[in-house]
């Protein structure tokens, strides 16, 4: 296994422009379950009744995803950045991190303090909410104590509209501009490690599989094997705190 970290090193030494693509895998040390896992939301709930046309056309189904939807930011709220959120901050410490490429809505990365403008969030985030028809943007906590009130679906002040955390839902359009400046970030990037991802869900995986594709040395740190490990030119499972650990020791 040093033979492993001292590659990751030397990848990272060589390099001035990692993008990191970060999954569920990483903040599972936070206490936030990945959602595929057990104990995770799946487990508890039917990802079928979630689909964003269910959503945006049935107010029963605005219910349920406000209760699972609830019992998760509850989770989220209270998570703190772990080793490897704050191992990610020291790149950019670094000057060496391009950007950060993520499927979480955790808002960890935020908390660990890399710089907004760096954050690409391609599945939103679940501490804001927003209407969906005039786009008006309301604080998370704000919402959910309507919601502990009594009241199950919440709608807008101004428009009478349907609120929704700003996370993209199944069936719902990925954001044009975060995948764009994905794929962009992708094709300047001189290495990209990919921490606590299963690279299963599209099209946020193709970001890292687009990075290696333009020539980039591809690292997958992961404790399950990927579809796209035989790609990579460094592949290590297991946990993603300790692995960057031993990888930055040197720095």
């Amino acid at each position: 296994m040093d033979d492993l970290y001292a590659r990751g090193t030397e990848f990272i030494r060589s390099s001035r422009k990692i993008l990191i693509f970060t999954g569920a895998g990483l903040s599972t040390d936070s206490g936030i379950p990945d959602f595929r896992s057990p104990g995770g939301v799946w487990e508890k709930y039917d990802p079928s009744d979630f689909y964003f046309q269910n959503f945006i056309s049935s107010e029963t189904s605005r219910e349920k995803y406000w209760e699972m939807s609830t019992e998760m930011y509850e989770t989220i709220r209270d998570a703190k950045p772990n080793r490897a959120h704050m191992f990610i901050r020291k790149l950019e410490d670094m000057g060496k991190l391009s950007a950060i490429v993520t499927q979480n809505i955790d808002h960890l990365h935020h908390k660990a303090g890399n710089s907004p403008d760096k954050i690409i969030e391609l599945h939103g985030t679940a501490v804001t909410v927003s209407c969906l028809s005039c786009k008006k943007p309301y604080d998370r906590d704000e919402i959910q104590e309507r919601i502990g009130s009594g009241i199950k679906a919440p709608s807008c002040d101004d428009c009478g509209g349907i609120l929704k955390p700003d996370t993209v839902s199944f069936g719902q359009a990925m954001p044009e501009e975060e995948m764009h400046r994905a794929m962009t970030c992708a094709g300047e990037s001189d290495l990209c490690i990919v921490l606590g991802s299963s690279l299963v869900v599209y099209p946020a995986a193709s970001v890292p599989i687009q990075a290696a594709r333009e020539g980039a040395p591809l690292i997958i740190i992961n404790r399950d094997p990927t579809p796209h490990d035989p790609q990579a030119d460094l592949v290590i499972h297991d946990s993603v705190s300790e692995t960057l650990e031993q990888m930055l020791k040197p720095f």
